[in-house]
């Protein structure tokens, strides 16, 4: 269910038939060979002309829809699996990659309704049965999805993955003997996929016959020596077998590719602790808890090894910082109570050992000693210096749980448009380019050849100094407001920001009226605000992290704040001059965001796309601050527009934030 592949050559086949008109033929079978070599925002570009060439094409959609799915882009799949259904509303296909689609997005209700519908229109397709036990193993409907694979099996006897997800449901409803007869068949099957091996290694674990779960573990590794997950689990196996280096040099490499993977580093810290090797197992424990500091387990083993090394005081804060996360933490008060002690706070102490035993009470009264997690937090008998395992069943989707957390990502706004010396940038399709009359005449009234950009363009370092030293020759002649805003641009792209705005002041006196000289000092004084922040780190960024938190973040250390009132003055002026101009929106949004102005940015961003639709920054930056805002779904709609207009960045963000974890 990785990539949406199944049966492309069928429909490919079954849709050329129906082309009546080359133009359409071309784009098809562009978008064809470009889906069957991988290549699909390319596919996606195809696509997206053959569904303007025909609006009710409903297999544009569909096939858009499978090139977005192989992207990561769920939410915009399941967009166009919607269209292709309204336009035909009995394609079996179309039902079976939409269920495939709300899968991915754990929406597993609606998978199943579209998978039954499916199975109604095409009884005798097997592949719905595997898709269904899927989503039934997914959905934790364990034996429904038995069902299902054994009817795709009855008709498919030879497909691995069947058994795989078969044995997956078996281990569920707690039958290793029959899990492990299905992983038995996988590896017979596919002697060269590590997934069987890693599978069955599990059941081996449950049934303590290590040897042969080293033994399928290797050869996982052998069949994919970058497997970080067969890996991980080996280490696991090695230190239930006392070879403790051989479990430290697998979690070695586990980090090798993956250096913020936490849960290594979280075992790897207890096992060097375990050693000996306390400077390492420290090194590992600070890193855990910059990835996630909500760990309370960290804290806890952290502290036990600042006992070991006689940092009392470190102990104390980091017990102290367990209890916090978990009032309940019995341990965590009695550790406490010994750190006090030899601190010489003995009153403190006492009250700690007090509420340690009154916490055990409690619990043992309300809920019982196994009952709940706090309950867990409360049994002063249970060890919390383990190891911690994955739950493999579901192999490599379980990697990501809350120890495994993954190191904030800053995702940046697409950037402000402002003019700029250079040739302007070809659109991706000239049916949709932004015709703006006025915009077109104040170009060509400039002395020299300037368009409007976002990014700076790659004008030659040589024909920058021709055109600044003519500029200079004219301004002394004349002092015309054109000739004045032009030496502006070409100062403003040699980083001359204090020289660039003194001649937009003189071109804005001269000519106060023009909404496009207000549009570049404005994006200017943006600029120096970013160009003197990136000199003592001191920016605000919209982050994101891989759980889906959001924040605004202020790196720092100086605590410097920016104003960008004056640049806003600009823009809202540009905006007030020429309403209908959509950049100039566009680049307010952009401020707005800045300024933690954010309905105002979403309402900038909106009016710009209300008067160009197809304006792929827009989308993009409305998106992230709609994830930003907790509005996720509006967000990766957005996101996805933005991708599905050429913005490739769109398809990283999507899989960061927009995918639920399988």
């Amino acid at each position: 269910m990785k990539k949406l592949v199944f049966s492309l050559l069928f429909i490919f086949a079954y849709f050329a038939s129906s082309y009546a008109q080359y133009d359409k033929q071309q784009f098809f079978y562009r978008g064809r060979q470009l889906l069957i070599e991988g290549r699909y925002s390319q596919a996606i570009e195809s696509f997206n002309m053959l569904a303007r060439l025909d609006t009710t094409l409903y297999e544009a959609f569909l096939l858009r829809g499978i090139a977005k799915y192989n992207l990561g882009d769920f939410v915009g799949a399941q967009i166009d699996f919607d269209r292709c259904l309204r336009l035909n509303p009995v394609f079996t296909q179309a039902y079976h990659y939409r269920a495939i689609t709300f899968s991915r997005l754990g929406k597993y209700e609606e998978a199943l309704n579209d998978l039954k519908e499916a199975v109604s229109l095409r009884p005798s397709y097997t592949g719905l049965y595997f898709s269904r036990g899927v989503t039934y193993l997914l959905s934790q409907q364990f034996d429904k999805a038995v069902e299902d694979f054994n009817r795709f099996i009855k008709f498919e006897p030879r497909v691995s993955e069947a058994y795989l997800n078969r044995g997956a449901s078996y281990l569920y409803l707690k039958d290793t003997v029959k899990a492990l007869d299905d992983y038995n068949i996988a590896v017979l099957l596919n002697k060269f996929d590590p997934e069987g091996y890693i599978r069955r290694s599990h059941v081996y674990v449950l049934q303590e016959r290590y040897d042969e779960a080293l033994s399928d573990l290797s050869n996982a590794i052998s069949l994919d020596t970058t497997n970080t997950f067969a890996y991980f689990n080996r280490a696991l196996v090695y230190n239930s077998t006392k070879n403790i280096n051989g479990a430290i040099a697998d979690f070695d490499r586990v980090l090798h590719f993956d250096p913020e993977n936490a849960l290594t580093r979280y075992n790897r810290a207890l096992i060097s602790t375990q050693i000996g090797d306390y400077d390492r197992a420290l090194n590992d424990y600070d890193r855990v808890l910059e990835i996630n500091p909500n760990n309370v387990l960290a804290y806890y083993n952290r502290a036990a090894l600042f006992i070991e090394i006689g940092r009392y005081r470190d102990a104390m804060e980091d017990y102290s910082r367990a209890i916090e996360l978990y009032p309940d933490f019995a341990n965590a008060y009695l550790n406490r109570a010994y750190v006090k002690y030899q601190l010489g706070q003995y009153l403190s102490a006492q009250e700690d050992r007090d509420l340690a035993k009154r916490k055990v009470q409690e619990h043992r009264t309300q809920v019982g000693q196994e009952g709940g997690n706090y309950a867990a937090f409360a049994d002063t008998t249970q060890r919390f210096d383990r190891l911690l395992a994955l739950d493999a069943d579901f192999a490599k989707r379980d990697f990501n749980n809350d120890l495994l957390q993954y190191r904030d990502v800053d995702i940046r706004l697409k950037p402000l448009y402002k003019f700029l010396a250079g040739d302007p940038e070809l659109p991706l399709t000239l049916e949709h380019t932004y015709f703006y009359p006025n915009m077109e005449r104040f170009v060509q009234a400039q002395p020299i050849a300037v368009a409007l950009f976002s990014q700076s363009p790659a004008t030659l370092t040589q024909t920058l100094a021709k055109d600044d030293e003519a500029l200079l020759s004219q301004l002394r002649r004349e002092s015309s407001s054109n000739l004045l805003f032009s030496k502006g641009v070409i100062d403003f792209q040699n980083k001359q920001f204090n020289s660039a705005l003194s001649y937009y002041n003189q071109a804005v006196s001269k000519e106060p009226d023009n909404s496009f000289f207000y549009l570049n000092r404005g994006a200017l004084q943006s600029e120096m605000i970013e160009f003197i922040s990136s000199m003592d780190n001191t920016v605000q960024v919209l982050t994101l992290d891989d759980a889906g938190a959001t924040r605004a973040r202020v790196q720092e250390p100086s605590r410097r704040s920016y104003d960008y009132s004056a640049a806003i003055d600009d823009m809202e002026r540009a905006a007030l001059i020429a309403p209908d101009f959509a950049y100039t929106h566009y680049n307010l949004g952009n401020l707005y965001c800045l300024s933690d102005r954010m309905p105002d940015a979403i309402g900038a961003y909106s009016k710009a796309i209300e008067l160009y639709p197809y304006l792929a920054e827009a989308y993009f930056n409305r998106g992230l601050i709609q994830i930003y805002l907790k509005d996720k779904e509006k967000g990766c709609i957005d996101i996805s527009t933005a991708g599905e207009l050429g913005i490739k960045d769109a398809y990283s963000v999507i899989k960061k934030f927009c995918v639920t974890a399988e």
